[in-house]
């Protein structure tokens, strides 16, 4: 047997690794008994590149990934069957690599044609919400938008992008006076106030646990002509509430329509940064493209905001070296440590994801995927570190908390303020976000061309040669002309309404 393989078609991403990644499918001889088979490795998986010992580590991206669980020859496939995971100790060299961010001045910055908002701010699209305290309103407010829609009067206003009602599943039997009361309340303002809001009605019950009385009293926030409030019960039940919302909604839209875009610099840009059904690629192409668009926007001011805390778990310590200060990393490392417990107590560990469709695309342990996700944020100093939808207002590379399911991600991510958002794929993930446009990227060519009509851009092409700078470049100016109200794919086929799902921490009673 051989010591060292080198097989065609493959990527080695680092002096360290001992495996390689197969950029197209391998078929490689396995001998059992005297009889020599072949077995396939798909695309986007691993292959041993020297002989890896048991309980030796598997290094991809010059880190440990997981460990061997058997003797594994050069040229075997690494995957499920032979490697495993367990913690080990990470060296967190806290602001180790932290620099003074050069911003280009103000004349040099790109710009987009966003809508400038009373507080200064700047938005990429122009909604009317709808939001609600409870699940006991979601109907009530899906009917609103629906009569909105069918009356035929968006049309009198082209300058409002829609009438959105954002609906979720809590709002009650939850313990007001605790965390899942302060994550919807923090979530709910949070939309209200995103810059991609001209105006927003809240819808309640009026019997909920979350009380809309409450939000507005811990904000200090008044009745306005864009800022409205009602319940069901108070108006007379259902009927009535529809007319009655009906008719806010329409004072709302001559208000809303009188903004009109006008050139922002892109420093005005909160990008979201989203992953989902990834791949063996994604740490490869798509996610250290998008890090280099995170770069050039945090170049010209702008800002990016990394989460999904379950996937970054193992690579943490990479961002901990780039925190502007130890009590940023120190911060993040906290919130590493609420997972591991948070995950105890339901029975579960960090591993639980991947998911299998992670798996099926060549992601083997929660490591492997972590240092694929980590690598969407570039290589900025990280400026700040922020629980789950807080306000972000700190400018450059920053972190929020939330969990590895996108939905909900990507909803604590727009309740900070992010005004767009670019999704990575690998397996083709089906998503879409309102009131802030997604911009799809997909990891690799095949999927790109198979589902052309979600996938806005195509990052396979760095398999073929393309530069991760050159490929960053060309998401950055997608990215602008999308906030300057080119429509995503997603956004085409009216995705995003079903797409906000807070998150729910504590038990439901």
């Amino acid at each position: 047997m051989l010591d060292k393989v080198v097989p065609p078609r493959t990527l080695k991403l680092n002096a360290a690794d001992n495996v390689a990644v197969a950029v197209d499918p391998i078929d490689v001889g396995v001998s059992a008994a005297g009889v020599t088979a072949l077995k396939r490795i798909p695309r986007g998986h691993k292959i041993a590149l020297t002989r890896i010992a048991k309980d030796e580590p598997i290094r991809k991206f010059g880190q440990i990934i997981g460990f061997a669980t058997l003797d594994i020859p050069p040229g075997e496939w690494v995957h499920e069957h032979n490697t495993g995971f367990h913690a080990f100790e990470r060296d967190y060299a806290y602001a180790a690599e932290a620099k003074q961010e050069l911003i280009l001045p103000v004349e040099q910055q790109a710009t987009f044609q966003g809508f400038r908002r009373k507080d200064g701010r700047a938005g990429t699209r122009n909604y009317v919400g709808i939001l609600t305290s409870v699940n006991c309103s979601a109907s009530a407010a899906r009917f609103m938008a629906e009569e909105v829609k069918r009356s035929g009067i968006l049309t009198d206003y082209p300058n409002v992008d829609g009438v959105i009602a954002l609906t979720h599943g809590t709002g009650c039997g939850i313990d007001y006076n605790g965390e899942s009361f302060e994550v919807l309340k923090r979530t709910t303002w949070g939309y209200a106030c995103n810059p991609n809001m001209a105006a927003v009605l809240v819808v309640g019950l009026g019997c909920e646990g979350f009380q809309i009385k409450r939000m507005k009293e811990a904000y200090g926030v008044e009745e306005s002509d864009i800022f409205r409030t009602m319940t069901i019960q108070e108006t007379g039940g259902t009927k009535k509430s529809v007319a009655a919302g009906v008719e806010a909604l329409k004072t709302m839209l001559p208000i809303a329509n009188r903004v009109s875009r006008e050139t922002v610099p892109a420093s005005e840009l909160m990008l979201a940064l989203q992953c989902g059904g990834s791949d063996g690629y994604s740490g490869i192409t798509a996610n250290p493209a998008l890090g280099a668009a995170v770069d050039i926007l945090v170049e010209h001011g702008g800002t990016a905001i990394l989460s999904e805390t379950p996937e970054i778990y193992g690579a943490e310590h990479l961002l901990t070296r780039r925190a502007a200060t130890r009590e940023v990393g120190e911060k993040l490392v906290g919130i590493i440590k609420w997972w591991e417990d948070y995950t105890a107590r339901a029975r579960m560990d960090m591993n639980n994801n991947p998911s299998p469709g992670n798996k099926a695309g060549g992601l083997t342990t929660i490591l492997e995927k972590s240092l694929g996700a980590a690598a969407k944020g570039g290589t900025k100093t990280l400026s700040a570190v922020y629980h789950y939808a807080e306000p972000v207002r700190d400018k450059g590379f920053v972190y929020m908390d939330t969990p590895g399911y996108d939905p909900v991600a990507a909803t604590g991510q727009v309740a900070g303020g992010a005004n767009i958002l670019a999704f990575t794929t690998g397996r083709g993930s089906a998503y879409g976000c309102k009131p802030t446009p997604s911009v799809k990227l997909a990891t690799n060519t095949p999927i790109y061309e198979k589902m052309i009509d979600d996938m806005d851009i195509n990052c396979g092409d760095v398999l073929d040669g393309v530069s991760l700078e050159e490929k960053g470049r060309e998401i950055f100016e997608t990215l602008l002309k999308v906030a300057s109200g080119e429509r995503s794919k997603s956004e085409q086929f009216g995705y995003g309404d079903a797409e906000f799902v807070p998150w729910q921490i504590g038990a439901t009673m």
